[in-house]
Parts: C-alpha cells; structure tokens; sequence
C-alpha cells in the first residue's frame, strides 16, 4: 500500500509540470490575443526636447476637439509618413498560416514604423517579430543566413500593430525588398 501511494505521488508531481508544458505549447493554437492599433498621430511630428511622445500625443488628440481649420487644404503643406516599402505575409507552410500587410513608413523625424494592417497569423509560444535581411526568405535557414534584425515579440496574432525600427536600421539600404518575418523563438536557434 506505502509503494502504491508513494507511485501516486511521484506520478502527480510529474503530471503537474508535464501538464503544464502542454499548456504553454498547445493553448495559443485555441487562442487569439487580437490588437487594433492605431497608427500613431505624432509618428509624423517633429518632438520638441522638452515633450515626450505621450504628450504630443495627448496634445494632438486634444487639437483634434478644435472644430475650426486653421489652414485651408490648400494652403497646407502635405504631410504624413512616407511609404517605403511593402509586402503580404504569406503561409510558411500548411501548418504556419500568415496574412495581411506588413509597411515600413519613414516620419518626418527621420525615425521609421513597421506597420501590420489586417493581419493573422497561426498563434504559437513566443512568436517574435523579425526584420530580414535578405529580400525572400523561404525558410528558416535562409533567414538566418540572410540575417535578421529582432524588433520585438509579437503584439498579437490578429489585428493591426506597430513596431518602431531601431535608428541604426536604414530600411532603404538593405538589398532588395524588405521582407517582415514571424518565427517561433524556438525556431530561431
């Protein structure tokens, strides 16, 4: 009786963290976290020194209250980022399903955005946004080769984000096309 419960025992106490495991590995395939960014309203503003970007933001929502045009449209001078480069994600393989629209834009400020609009991808643990080097990656050898640039975990499998570059990436410099990619952390080592 002492060794059956004494069995018991040990195969609850691997059960627990086995359980566990299975998890963290198999809910985000059931599970959807969704964002819906927008893009955002000082990304094409020059920051004076003494404002953070919560504060231009706040005052530029509160600008946006005022109901009388300060210039005519014509008058105006145009304005917004600048596109500088495009592309649709696309299905890693029959298992890994990706959609929508990943846009680097260059701000006024020199910085730059990687925007996803009406994205989904296959959720997963640890899914992480990567910025190629090389203009097509079809596999994971070829993007660690090419090389790559880690921006960020992924916000969320569905909806539309924004990820700020680094300032020491020239998204314009790189060889061909930039190419947005989603790996599982795993995946990459």
């Amino acid at each position: 009786m002492r060794k059956r419960n004494l069995l018991l025992l040990a195969g609850v106490i691997i059960l627990i963290p086995v359980l566990g495991l299975a998890w963290w590995l198999l809910s985000p395939l059931f599970i959807s976290q969704t964002v819906d960014e927008e893009f955002p309203r000082a990304a094409n503003a020059v920051i004076p020194d003494n404002m953070t970007m919560a504060a231009v933001e706040a005052e530029m929502a509160a600008m946006e209250t005022v109901d009388q045009p300060m210039l005519t449209p014509e008058a105006m001078p145009p304005s917004g980022p600048t596109e500088i480069a495009t592309g649709n994600f696309r299905d890693a393989d029959s298992f890994h399903r990706g959609s929508g629209t990943a846009t680097i834009y260059r701000n006024a400020d020199g910085s730059h955005i990687l925007r996803f609009e009406d994205f989904r991808v296959t959720n997963g643990p640890d899914l992480r946004v990567l910025l190629a080097q090389s203009p097509d990656p079809q596999s994971r050898r070829e993007l660690q080769t090419g090389g790559f640039v880690h921006l960020a975990e992924l916000k969320g499998n569905v909806g539309n984000q924004n990820y700020p570059l680094p300032p020491d990436i020239d998204p314009a410099a790189t060889a061909g096309d930039v190419a947005a990619c989603l790996q599982s952390g795993a995946d990459i080592e």
